[in-house]
């Protein structure tokens, strides 16, 4: 038996019924389950942003618990549908397009299996071609959650190499300068998230109270040049001022203390936009 976790992440928004469609087929599966949201905002259609909130997520719950992450602008189409077993215990319910990347890459993924539409699936929604969210994913999810050994019922492993992924930002550190990328926004409060591990800005020498050159580029034209204080927090600043601090996934972010860092110099978030950080 599992804990009964389920943990549900869309791109859905709660303006319509779809997310409480979901809660019901979840409680009719089972009345007794514990549902929680990660998210119903992720960005429509933005896998790489589901990615990187279940990686974000996924450690602070228990082992056993179910995530079902429906960001899915494949739907309908030949993409498959998977439950992954990580290497931590959790699953995650999704469609198989890439959602899957960062907690592959970052906490490894034991083992995969596909979901048969067609027989796994709630009970007479047989016609309904859109909405797998609620008939496919939510209910593999409530059902796996209900019971773990629902997973052995799933016959049809999947190579871990055969899953999708997408390209990650590059990382590196040479001669004391780290060259990272922007993964993410921290959403409400425009704070960019970076790549760049805690344990590079040590072994690049810097330490809270240095101050470090950051460089920002956007498809390698440069966008943003600034000496900013690495601090522990943003009120180690004042108020309208940049400031580098380590976030709460241990990653650098570059924010300005009660401002909007994305807004104000018109930074954004993927591959295309770099950053290099290194001690003055």
């Amino acid at each position: 038996m599992t804990n009964n976790f389920l943990v549900l992440q869309t791109d859905f928004g709660l303006a319509d019924g779809a997310v409480a469609a979901m809660y019901g087929v979840a409680y009719t599966v089972d009345p007794k389950l514990t549902i929680a949201n990660l998210t119903h905002e992720i960005p429509a259609y933005d896998i790489f942003a589901a990615s990187y909130r279940l990686l974000q997520t996924i450690k602070y719950w228990p082992p056993q618990t179910v995530f079902v992450s429906v960001v899915d602008p494949g739907v309908g189409s030949a993409r498959k549908s998977v439950v992954a077993k990580t290497k931590t215990g959790h699953y995650i319910v999704t469609p198989d397009n890439g959602t899957l990347t960062h907690v592959a890459n970052h906490i490894g993924l034991e083992s995969v299996k596909e979901i048969d539409e067609i027989k796994n699936r709630l009970p007479h929604s047989e016609e309904s071609h859109t909405f797998h969210g609620r008939d496919v994913y939510v209910y593999n999810g409530a059902k796996l959650a209900q019971d773990e050994t629902y997973y052995n019922d799933l016959k049809n492993e999947i190579a871990i190499s055969e899953i999708t992924s997408f390209e990650l930002g590059e990382l590196r550190l040479v001669d004391h300068k780290i060259y990272g990328t922007i993964d993410i926004l921290d959403i409400r409060f425009g704070s960019l998230w970076t790549n760049i591990p805690s344990s590079m800005l040590k072994e690049a020498g810097i330490q809270n109270g240095d101050t470090i050159s950051v460089t920002i580029y956007h498809n390698d034209i440069k966008h943003y040049q600034n000496h900013i204080l690495f601090g522990h927090s943003f009120a180690d600043v004042a108020v309208g001022e940049p400031v580098g601090y380590i976030n709460s996934l241990l990653n650098l972010g570059v924010a300005i203390n009660q401002q909007n860092f994305s807004e104000t110099y018109g930074v954004g978030t993927g591959i295309d936009w770099n950053i290099e950080i290194n001690k003055i």
